[in-house]
């Protein structure tokens, strides 16, 4: 345990930045598998849909910082390449 304030605030602070970050990434994977559902379904307005929003949440948290804009790119590429294929 820290005994310097500072440290101890900037601790509190990397707690609550880590388990935001791990609420994006899970939401993120949480939309990454429905629209590989919807592929799969070969629904292709919900497909549609969720490669929207997916799209969206993938540029916040890559913004945000919390994943890589070339992963948000290379991501969001193939899931335009899988609704062009279907």
């Amino acid at each position: 345990m820290a005994n310097i304030a500072s440290q101890v605030k900037r601790n509190k602070q990397n707690e609550k930045a880590r388990r935001r970050n791990k609420m994006v990434r899970t939401n993120l994977k949480t939309h990454q598998r429905t629209f590989e559902k919807a592929i799969a379904a070969g629904d292709r307005a919900e497909a549609e849909q969720q490669y929207h929003t997916t799209g969206r949440k993938l540029d916040k948290a890559a913004q945000k910082g919390v994943v890589h804009r070339n992963y948000a790119a290379n991501k969001k590429s193939k899931m335009a390449k899988a609704l062009a294929r279907l």
